[in-house]
């Protein structure tokens, strides 16, 4: 099997004083680096809470490209524990703390230990867009308007 060639990208990371660990992949296969707790003692947060937790780390993001935070499916699973905002963004001309916004959407309090693993970060290129006014869009055969499950099963209003 022939591997596919990947391009590397260069990121620059500002580790602060409270930091932990920079990120970095698990295993040779992780699409996403881990992102861990910059915190000097364990946070509770109690069911159905949220917070903000900083990583200690500052980034340089090439320009062309962003960050996409992303919740870790093994705390979403044993614990109900997921970011705010689904995936954060951060913008490539963004200088300050990397900061996780988790929410508790378990039974139960979760307790974040320092350093704890919370979260994962891809670096993903994104195009720039020209945009451009019209009067008519073109006609799509297989969907046109329907959204919201139009193409799923079928659920009484």
């Amino acid at each position: 099997m022939k591997l596919l060639e990947r391009e590397t990208v260069k990121l620059k990371v500002k580790r602060l004083p409270h930091c932990h660990s920079l990120p970095k992949y698990a295993t040779a296969g992780s699409a996403g680096l881990d992102l861990t707790a910059a915190i000097a003692e364990p946070i509770t947060l109690p069911a159905g809470d949220r917070r903000r937790i900083p990583c200690g780390i500052q980034l340089e993001i090439p320009e062309g490209y962003e960050g996409q935070v992303r919740p870790r499916s093994g705390l979403a699973h044993k614990a109900g524990i997921s970011l705010t905002n689904c995936v954060g963004t951060i913008d490539s001309d963004y200088r300050g703390e990397v900061q996780v916004l988790i929410i508790n959407h378990g039974s139960q309090a979760y307790t974040f230990e320092p350093g704890e693993k919370i979260a994962q970060l891809l670096i993903l290129p994104v195009p720039r867009v020209e945009i451009e006014e019209v009067e008519e869009l073109a006609e799509s055969v297989e969907r046109g308007e329907g959204g919201f499950g139009s193409t799923g099963r079928k659920i009484a209003d």
